[in-house]
């Protein structure tokens, strides 16, 4: 949506029977402001408290950062919020207390966006902790606290950040997220499956609110639901996020305009682009995304580049809206011809050549990969035979090749992968060739597990205990729940994964099971 767009929902007239039709769960004054033609609900009363879902930040730059609510009194039953603007005041502290305020301003909450509002106030300083509030009518949100980046090339001594993936509601509690909310970061980084699409399951920890989701509506209260829970919203007050998905938030292990369900309508590519732009536009709806990443359609750039000083860049990737089809019938198989095919894509030409160029020109002392799925070879069968992972980089051959080539041979600094989507913790090394062991390795990558999907886990795995000689690269396998606390200095970077005794029950205990260490110029994963 382009700025003229945006300034016609602005103007958007709202006559008398659509104000009535939303009086049941917000009153007040529709008045016209300076802008011809808006109409606007002034100092609104609500039914219900409407800041439901909380606050949230993200894409934090060295001058400004996202800032995010939605107003939602009713949010499992389209918000509950009539089709009109309404105006969301804001401010900005250097303290908790909101006291000493240093940028404010009013936002629009447009029905056209479910009444979320982003707002990026300009000129704060770099490498700050600021605290945020809205307020509509007589009610006040909760206050969240950001961070900004450091300026552009600034000595950056240390950064602490978590990765984490894969909250299923239905599987368990959102007990990781309590405890990420009391660590001490600066940021967290969100690697896919946010959501999950499926359908209501009585014997789950707790339910979906719906069958499963298809339509706008159903992608719009599936987020509500997630936001409702208290402790994904205190992890989002504490901290900036930045964000990327994976399938979940549209369609399980679905490929560019490709469904995975057997069944119609999805196979039709046409049926299932209108799904994927109804999942892609409740996504922007409801995560802290700059503009830049509004959605077009079935269409929405996530791909992108953000800079900690002169110590960290986030390469933030989307392998799933440009990928080719999964080679050899999806799942877990022999690689096939289809798998090793030159073509074959997770990321599109665009964005591996955005990559590469990015990667290349980087002065950053550590350059991070954000990204979805396993880029290191697992092999996953005993003995002499082969099956390899169709989703994951595995299934994807060539491009995985030309991206582990690339860090051979043109060796940006200190490369780290970071994974989520298999519900397990992992610590591997990645290299230049996975089937000679005296290969050289170009990378490291850091896979960490789910918040809740899988239900509790286990430490260990029979299964994957028994492969995991035939893979020497992978130095640590854990099946818990949690996510990884990762320490970043110009001299290493270190990785503590975190985890959840139980999800099933609140409040088990957590703590930290392993550590590993990269070291300035030494790409090899080592255990502390």
């Amino acid at each position: 949506m382009d700025r003229w767009q945006l300034e016609q929902l602005f103007s958007r007239r709202i006559n008398r029977r659509q104000l009535l039709a939303g009086a049941g769960a917000m009153t007040g004054l529709a008045i016209a402001t300076q802008f011809p033609g808006r109409r606007v609900i002034a100092e609104p009363t609500f039914s219900n408290y409407p800041f439901s879902l909380g606050v949230a930040s993200g894409d934090p730059l060295a001058n400004s950062v996202v800032l995010w609510t939605r107003l939602a009194p009713d949010p499992l039953n389209g918000g509950g919020m009539p089709a009109i603007n309404v105006p969301i005041r804001w401010q900005v502290a250097t303290d908790p207390a909101m006291k000493r305020v240093v940028a404010s301003g009013t936002e629009y909450a447009l029905p056209e966006l479910a009444h979320s509002v982003r707002v990026i106030p300009r000129g704060l300083k770099p490498d700050r902790w600021y605290w945020y509030q809205f307020r509509a009518g007589d009610a006040v949100s909760p206050v969240g606290r950001t961070r900004t980046a450091p300026a552009a090339g600034s000595n950056l001594n240390k950064l602490t950040f978590a990765s984490v993936s894969c909250n299923h509601y239905e599987q368990g509690l959102f007990t990781a997220y309590k405890y990420l909310a009391e660590e001490e970061l600066d940021l967290v980084v969100h690697l896919g499956d946010y959501i999950y699409e499926g359908g209501s399951n009585p014997n789950a920890v707790r339910q979906h609110n719906s069958p499963e989701i298809i339509t706008l509506d159903d992608y719009r209260n599936r987020h509500a639901l997630y936001k409702t829970d208290a402790n994904l919203q205190a992890a989002h007050a504490a901290f900036p996020w930045i964000v990327t998905w994976d399938d979940h938030e549209v369609e399980n292990n679905y490929a560019n305009a490709t469904s995975q369900v057997d069944t119609e309508p999805d196979q039709d590519p046409e049926v299932f682009l209108q799904r994927r732009a109804a999942a892609y536009q409740a996504y922007y709806e409801h995560m802290p995304l700059r503009p830049a990443s509004m959605p077009k359609g079935p269409d929405m750039k996530l791909y992108r580049r953000l800079t900690y000083g002169n110590l960290a860049e986030f390469n933030v990737m989307d392998t799933r809206q440009y990928r080719t089809d999964q080679p050899c019938g999806d799942g877990t198989r022999a690689r096939c011809a289809e798998a090793l095919a030159p073509e074959a894509t997770l990321t599109g030409a665009q964005q591996e050549k955005w990559l590469f160029q990015g990667l290349d020109r980087s002065s950053a002392r550590w350059n991070i990969l954000a990204q979805q799925v396993v880029m290191s070879q697992i092999d996953r069968t005993v003995g002499p035979d082969q099956t390899f992972n169709m989703d994951a980089w595995d299934g994807y051959y060539a491009a995985r090749d030309r991206v582990l080539k690339f860090l051979q041979a043109r060796q940006p600094s200190n490369p780290v992968v970071l994974t989520g989507d298999v519900h397990t913790h992992w610590a591997m090394e990645l290299k230049a060739d996975f089937d000679n062991p005296d290969s050289s390795i170009v990378g490291s990558e850091f896979v960490c597990t789910s918040i809740s999907s899988g239900g509790n886990g286990a430490d260990t795995n029979a299964t994957v205990e028994a492969y995991l000689p035939e893979n020497p690269h992978i130095k640590f396998f854990n099946g818990q729940r949690g996510f990884i606390r990762h320490q970043v200095t110009p001299d290493a970077w270190q990785s503590d994964y975190r985890v959840v005794a139980a999800v099933t029950v609140p409040d088990a205990p957590i703590s930290t099971r392993a550590s590993f260490v990269v070291e300035n110029g030494h790409p090899g994963v080592r255990p502390i």
